[in-house]
């Protein structure tokens, strides 16, 4: 995966993913900008068995309506890096969990590059969307020929098991797990920034949160992703927003 409010508060600290919230940050308030500390554990239990799942729907800063898409394009290197996120119609049974399939597109300088189907749901408990897994095609150069499914996993396979993808309520200092798959998928999510604004092509977006995003498989790689309200996505790492399915296509 390129992976309630004032009621649900009361949960949080009980339960809402059983996060370790060491929330030791420092806030910039003019700048709307927060420090959070991503050091010690990462949260895995999530206490998964107490949700009610649904596959359509939204929180704050996570769409699952089927339909909705997302544009986002950037360099990396000397390369253009287009990403399209898709919300399908398909759904896909995953660990007893009927899933929403999320397809991700990517093309590097107008070449297929890379296609994940993601598999989310939400708990109705506590509105977190949670990441049961992903298909993973990897192209050649030619964007024809598949040559690796490197990343691929799924809840219940394996040992493997769901994480969370977006909480339904946004804490700064959480450290959650989003993908539990040993030696395959290990990303993992500290809450860095709230109360964002981000400026883009497709428009300026206040109230954005930031994810900081690593993995104990590749101790040296940090991802940045920033997602802004109702909106979903809207920066990862050098990729920007340009468009989504509520503005007409170019």
């Amino acid at each position: 995966m390129r992976t309630g409010f004032i009621t649900r508060i009361s949960m949080s600290l009980a339960w809402v993913f059983g996060f370790t919230l060491l929330a030791i940050f420092a806030i910039a308030v003019g700048a709307g900008v927060a420090i959070a500390d991503c050091s010690g554990p990462y949260t895995r239990d999530f206490r998964l068995g107490d949700c009610t799942f649904v596959n359509t729907g939204r929180n704050p800063f996570f769409v699952l309506d089927p339909g909705y898409w997302l544009q986002l394009e950037g360099t990396e290197g000397r390369k253009l890096v287009e990403l399209t996120i898709t919300v399908l119609g398909d759904t896909e049974l995953v660990d007893g969990v009927d899933t929403r399939v999320v397809e991700e597109r990517e093309l590097k300088n107008g070449v297929l590059a890379e296609v994940s189907r993601n598999f989310f749901a939400i708990c109705s408990e506590t509105n977190s969307v949670v990441y049961f897994g992903e298909d993973v095609d990897i192209y050649a150069n030619d964007g024809v020929t598949i040559i690796s499914h490197e990343g691929a996993w799924r809840a219940g396979i394996d040992g493997a098991q769901a994480g969370i993808i977006m909480p339904g309520t946004f804490l700064l200092g959480s450290r959650y797990f989003q993908e539990i798959a040993p030696g395959i998928a290990m990303d993992r999510a500290c809450n860095t920034g709230m109360n964002l604004t981000m400026v883009t092509s497709a428009g300026t977006f206040s109230g954005c949160v930031k994810v900081r995003e690593t993995t104990p498989l590749e101790p040296d790689v940090v991802s940045k992703k920033v997602y802004c309200p109702g909106i979903g996505l809207v920066k990862d790492g050098s990729l920007t927003l340009v468009n989504w399915s509520e503005r007409p296509v170019p």
